[in-house]
């Protein structure tokens, strides 16, 4: 394959959180990138769009964090995870001299991330839609088709969601799988007066419900309600009574809901699968939820699509350049990124069940609850900054139990 006789290096399906970072990064590394998008921008996506710390500084790295955090949202001083009996509470760890997570609306934080690619010098289509992928005559694929054109380059990128075109065109299976376990419903309220006055995220476990606050843009605050998965048709027959019921559950939010103002529809989906695709194959590569979904409990979406995209841009870089063969390149990325996330992921199911800890796991929480150290550790862990396996390791669990009140 002679990359001279293509158009482009790279075709990214998909210009949001996975899409266009992915473009960016590899038209700074001098790659020819096409990216195809059937949405213009800017636009809304189905979201809770916050960015945990470990996202800040990928934008940071980028030279995107000073207009992120500069985009309308306030930074988050203090996350809560609140339990009924304990509360953990306390301020994420920094990360490469990030030091806040920020809940950017998608409208905002998109259009940012397609103009950096566009900047970067990846040509970027809006309002395009791909149908299908071409192949060569050995099966290996060569590009993507739409109504009116046919684009060729030596990998094709399926950054284009739960629902991927590319992944269905390829036929990436899923594994690792779990279906939904939550129904989520969500909308806007503006002048949700903060708790001591601390802007920052707070999660309500609230058995059956959990509800949750995300600060953004505007002085408004995304407010979301989870149910479990085999609730979601009861709950439906009238999603405005349930979505308030559950906040009724916790009084204090309750009362700040009731003195602000909904400024928009809710917005709801059962359609949160739990699973990783395979991303690799001939020709294409898969990024962001295309290849890697979950349940939104830990709103970690955003974040993990960036890591992806630096890993993925990094291999696919190291193909084009002839450092290692493209194909074992992207295999490569893959098998990282199965390594760092299937914790994740493990976890993140664990949640979304929304059943009880078990006691020994409710008394470790509760420690950690009690000490400042432990909970930034802790916080640590929920962003995706700290090893999942370590610090739920019996040694880590040992140390933490045993330390002194």
């Amino acid at each position: 394959m002679s990359l001279h006789n293509l158009s482009f290096d790279a075709i990214v399906v998909g210009a949001r959180v996975a899409g266009s970072p992915t473009a960016m990064l590899l038209a700074r590394a001098g790659h020819r990138v096409l990216v195809l998008d059937r949405a213009t921008f800017p636009s809304d996506v189905l979201s809770t769009h916050l960015l945990h710390v470990p996202a800040m500084a990928h934008l940071k790295r980028w030279g995107l964090h000073d207009a992120v955090a500069g985009a309308g949202a306030p930074p988050h001083e203090r996350f809560t995870m609140d339990f009924g009996p304990f509360a953990v509470q306390g301020r994420p760890p920094a990360v490469d001299g990030a030091g806040h997570p920020y809940c950017v609306r998608r409208t905002v934080l998109d259009r940012i991330l397609v103009e950096a690619a566009r900047e970067a010098g990846a040509e970027v289509r809006e309002g395009v839609t791909v149908e299908g992928l071409l192949r060569d005559d050995d099966g290996r694929v060569a590009g993507v088709r739409g109504e009116d054109f046919e684009e060729r380059a030596a990998i094709v990128v399926g950054a284009d969601g739960l629902r991927s075109i590319v992944a269905r065109e390829a036929g990436a299976e899923a594994y690792h799988d779990t279906p939904a376990r939550t129904a989520c419903y969500y909308t806007y309220y503006r002048g949700v007066a903060a708790p001591d006055g601390v802007i920052g995220a707070e999660i309500y476990q609230l058995g059956d419900r959990a509800v949750v606050l995300f600060p953004t843009n505007d002085d408004t605050t995304c407010v979301f309600v989870a149910c479990p998965i085999a609730q979601f048709h009861g709950f439906r027959t009238d999603v405005e009574a349930n979505y308030l019921e559950a906040i009724s559950r916790v009084p204090h939010v309750a009362a700040r809901i009731a003195a602000a103002e909904r400024v928009e529809r809710i917005r709801g989906t059962a359609d949160v699968p739990n699973f990783f695709r395979r991303s690799a194959g001939p020709g294409w590569a898969l990024v962001g939820d295309a290849g890697y979904h979950k349940d939104p409990c830990m709103a970690s979406g955003i974040t993990d699509a960036f890591t992806c995209a630096q890993l993925l841009a990094d291999a696919i870089h190291s193909g084009l350049t002839g450092e290692r063969d493209l194909d074992a390149a992207v295999r490569s990325y893959v098998d990282e990124r199965d390594t760092r996330f299937l914790p994740a992921l493990q976890l993140t199911c664990q949640l979304a069940s929304m059943e009880p800890p078990p006691p020994d796991q409710a008394a470790l929480f509760a420690t950690i609850a009690a000490s400042p150290e432990e909970t930034t550790r802790f916080l640590g862990v929920l962003q995706g900054s700290a090893s999942i396996p370590e610090f739920f390791s019996p040694a880590n669990i040992g140390r933490i139990m045993s330390a002194p009140a």
